[in-house]
């Protein structure tokens, strides 16, 4: 009986311990089962709904920086292009003539220049013109020696800075300054000329003053004389050099009806 008493509990206690090693299996694996599910959830929130509000910050710093990089390469092609547009504003006019069949450049004329000029007129009166009158100095100190003095000058920027310039030594009410190109205007109402002339120009001018010119005016070549006139007078050396033409030595005489019937008479 008692071997009997043994062996039940003997099987009671291995069916005990199976039943609490099967629970404490089962207690293992839902555990485990729950880790793997909050680690899966834990994953799929990293791609789920919950990081949107982090991508759409990131798409929108995007969109944001690539629209200021846009606006910015705007602003960069304003500026380059305004200052393009300035720049060929400001230095056109002065490279304008190199690229013109006759060369005129701007050259300013120096003090002495100046003085030479004003010494062979210091006897003269009346209007005087500076072809290619550049900043204006030759047409400012012309009125102040009193001459009703005025520039033709094709650099529209050395115009407006004449007409400043004038207007600051106040004689402006002596002179004037136009925008124009030498070949397009008569100089027939000067009576006194001055040119700052280029030797491929002279001579082109020689005909352009001989037809227009009035016998008593006077022309003052700087720099370069004409090749075909002879000067009256020289004063100054090197660049400073001017030379004085009287307009009867080189205007043909204009003869009348009674002259041509003595040279007809005479040739019968």
């Amino acid at each position: 009986m008692f071997c009997s008493l043994r062996a039940h509990l003997t099987d009671f206690n291995c069916k005990f311990v199976k039943s609490c090693v099967l629970s404490l299996g089962c207690q293992t694996v839902r555990r485990r089962s729950a880790d793997e599910s909050r680690c899966f959830h834990f994953r799929m929130s990293d791609f789920g709904t919950e990081s949107n509000p982090s991508t759409e910050t990131y798409k929108q710093g995007s969109a944001g920086e690539s629209a200021f990089k846009k606006r910015l390469g705007i602003i960069a092609t304003c500026v380059v292009g305004g200052s393009l547009v300035a720049l060929y504003a400001v230095t056109g006019p002065f490279v304008a003539p190199a690229l013109r069949k006759v060369c005129l450049p701007f050259v300013p004329a120096t003090r002495t220049q100046i003085e030479n000029v004003l010494k062979v007129l210091k006897t003269r009166s009346g209007s005087l013109v500076d072809i290619g009158s550049g900043d204006g100095r030759i047409v400012i100190a012309a009125a102040k020696s009193g001459f009703k003095a005025v520039g033709f000058e094709l650099n529209p920027w050395l115009v407006w800075y004449s007409h400043y310039k004038a207007w600051r030594e106040g004689v402006h009410h002596n002179t004037s300054f136009y925008i124009s190109d030498l070949w397009e205007v008569s100089f027939s109402e000067y009576s006194n000329v001055v040119i700052f002339g280029v030797p491929q120009m002279m001579e082109q001018l020689e005909v352009k003053l001989q037809r227009e010119l009035q016998s008593s005016a006077k022309v003052v070549a700087c720099r370069f004389p004409f090749p075909t006139w002879t000067p009256d007078d020289v004063a100054g050396e090197g660049i400073d050099t001017v030379w004085v033409y009287n307009a009867k030595t080189f205007k043909p005489p204009i003869k009348n009806d009674k002259d041509s019937e003595r040279q007809e008479l005479a040739t019968n």
